[in-house]
Formats: C-alpha cells, sequence, structure tokens
C-alpha cells in the first residue's frame, strides 16, 4: 500500500502540492525554494488567481489553523471570505477568545 498524501502550500507562490508526509524532512517549494505549510489532507486549495481566497488563508495558516481529517469526516469550519475572517477576529479581540478558535466557531454568539 502506497504512503498516503497530504497537502503542503507555498503562500507568496499560491501553489498547493501533494505529498507523503514525513517530518523529518523540510519540504520546499519548487518554484520559489521557501519552505512549504503543512496544511493537512482534508486542503482543498482555491484557484491561483483567487486572491481573496489566499488571503483568507494566509490568515488561517498563520492563526495556526490546519485542514486534518477528523475522526467524523473532514476538517470542521473554515471561514471561506475575508467578510467571515474580519468578523471571528472582532469576536476574538472583543472577548479574548484565542484567534484560532474564533477563526473555527461555526456561528459567533
Amino acid at each position: 500500500m502506497p504512503p498516503s498524501k497530504t497537502s503542503y502550500v507555498c503562500l507568496p507562490c499560491r501553489a498547493s502540492y501533494k505529498q507523503p508526509y514525513d517530518t523529518t524532512r523540510e519540504r520546499r517549494c519548487p518554484r520559489c525554494t521557501q519552505p512549504l505549510i503543512h496544511v493537512g489532507s482534508a486542503f482543498a486549495a482555491p484557484r491561483r488567481r483567487d486572491t481573496a481566497a489566499w488571503r483568507t488563508l494566509s490568515v488561517l495558516l498563520n492563526a495556526g489553523v490546519r485542514f486534518h481529517k477528523s475522526c467524523c469526516g473532514g476538517p470542521g469550519y473554515r471561514p471561506r471570505t475575508l467578510h467571515e475572517v474580519r468578523e471571528r477576529l472582532t469576536h476574538a479581540q472583543r472577548t479574548g477568545l484565542p484567534i484560532a478558535t474564533a477563526l473555527t466557531m461555526h456561528e459567533l454568539p
């Protein structure tokens, strides 16, 4: 059985790569040679020209949010638009909630 593959992302190039998971090796982008970010196996990359989606993804990844499968299917809720991200960041700032937790909340109270 071949090893399962997981997704890695290069934010400056707006590129996604599926590669076998290996903790001992640092993955580098073949275009710009910057380190790739491990995002998880349940990740679906936006189109390269969709800059708003890549900005949203950048906020999520910089906050530590990843796209790993859970026991019941997918990774759970992730905001898809900058408007949703702004709402959740404002909520986190007002309540003192960690940013990663606020970003993954499906509905704000």
